[in-house]
């Protein structure tokens, strides 16, 4: 049990320090909102990690060899994930950058959970992830023997380690908060909009352009290292 949980922890570390479209949004929630509204982005993040692994385990092998690099999935995240930047980008009103001063607004538990589908939608719209996932369980499954008791000791390792560290970074977040004005919480705002924008740009010319290279592939040689 101690050494599945042990080879978790370098997996949840690599997870946590993984650029990419949440990893930006974490990071702009924990310092523009709070702590509070980061770990409600966090859950969604998290809630869609356990479904893709359900999907990656229960499925069968052929249906997700045809789902995890399918071109037209890619095109639909990456296109859903380039309008969801675009609209965020226009939504930043320019009277922000009038302003001297900011202070962060109460939430409501309607705003949380609010947050928290963001976080969700952000991660499942990313194909990646579930070929991340997949890449996991055929590396580090048999090694665990398929064991299921197993199995969830070493994924929950994972989660817990990934959210460890996210708990850190919204912590070291939050202290920018002092120095964020609104014309800075603006351009800091188009600049995680725009990040966004590149991924989904990234994933639709995967989608238009498989190559050879698949993501499980990709994901297999970054993750070997910590093959036990």
């Amino acid at each position: 049990m101690f050494q599945d949980i042990f080879t978790a922890i370098p997996l949840g570390l690599l997870l946590a320090f993984m650029l990419g479209p949440v990893f930006f949004v974490l990071l702009e929630t924990a310092a523009i909102k709070g702590i509070r509204a980061a770990l409600a982005f966090d859950t969604g993040v998290i809630l869609a990690d356990i479904v893709f692994l359900s999907i990656a385990y229960f499925g069968t092998s052929q249906l997700l060899e045809k789902i995890k690099d399918e071109p037209a999935l890619f095109i639909f995240g990456g296109s859903i994930m380039g309008v969801y930047s675009v609209i965020s980008f226009l939504k930043v009103k320019k009277t922000q950058y009038r302003k001297s001063t900011y202070t962060i607004q109460k939430l409501k538990s309607a705003d949380y959970i609010e947050i928290g589908i963001k976080g969700f939608l952000l991660n499942f719209i990313n194909i990646g992830v579930l070929g991340f996932w997949l890449a996991v369980i055929i590396i580090f499954g048999p090694a665990l023997n398929m064991n299921p008791q197993r199995l969830a000791v070493f994924f929950i390792s994972v989660l817990i380690t990934y959210l460890a560290i996210d708990l850190l970074k919204m912590m070291a977040a939050k202290k920018l908060n002092k120095k964020l004005t609104p014309a800075r919480i603006a351009i800091s705002k188009k600049i995680i909009a725009i990040i966004i924008l590149i991924f989904s740009m990234i994933l639709i010319v995967k989608g238009l352009f498989p190559g050879d290279s698949s993501t499980q592939k990709n994901m297999k040689e970054k993750i070997e290292k910590y093959t036990p």
